[in-house]
């Protein structure tokens, strides 16, 4: 099992379907994470508590924009809210990971944004860490979230530099280049590193 992780706008999603179309089984903790905040859960209702009710939409689901401004800007309520989300998404992502080992799957790839901030990497085989130059991260952030360069900065800075990502990783993929570059690299390292048959 490996752990798959990058920074915001870096493309470690891009690298996750890549290797999922390969054979890999992936276990997305952003997608984990969106259903622990689904409509009427615990979580939900403990975001409402915590932050009021400005960060929910007028039909009952999570304001995403808005708990963002909040808490891209606020380390503590970060931590609040990563206090909430974190322990049950790491319940559901152990379940995923017992499924997949039950269904004999020969690679599972945990696809997790804060691998190193959470300590988490010697729970895995090995890391692999989706780079860009810090450049195309910021303008790839601001375009795909619609953000001005402060907020698309604070977001950036809210997690650990991908540069130390980089440093930490057993294995990088360059993913500032086109899409087709992106996947020649994982088609490598696949060919030569991942692949249970190889």
């Amino acid at each position: 099992m490996i752990g798959l992780t990058g920074g915001i706008a870096s493309g470690k999603s891009t690298v996750a379907q890549i290797l999922g179309e390969r054979g890999a089984w992936v276990v997305d903790a952003d997608q984990l994470a969106r259903e622990v905040v689904s409509l009427k859960s615990p979580a939900l209702e403990e975001i409402a508590r915590t932050f009021g009710e400005a960060v929910i939409a007028s039909d009952g689901s999570l304001d995403r924009a808005q708990l963002g401004q909040l808490v891209f800007s606020d380390e503590s309520a970060r931590e609040q809210l990563n206090a909430i989300v974190h322990p049950r998404v790491l319940e559901l992502s152990q379940e995923e990971i017992r499924k997949a080992t039950g269904a004999g799957a020969g690679l599972i790839v945990y696809d997790v944004p804060l691998l190193f901030e959470t300590s988490r990497q010697t729970e895995f085989d090995g890391t692999l860490v989706v780079w860009v130059d810090p450049l195309t991260q910021l303008l790839r952030l601001r375009q795909r979230a619609e953000l001005d360069e402060d907020q698309a900065r604070a977001r950036i800075a809210s997690q650990m530099p991908l540069t130390r990502k980089r440093e930490l990783a057993t294995w990088v993929i360059d993913n500032s280049g086109s899409p087709g570059a992106t996947r020649a690299l994982v088609d490598d390292l696949w060919r030569t590193e991942l692949s249970p048959s190889g």
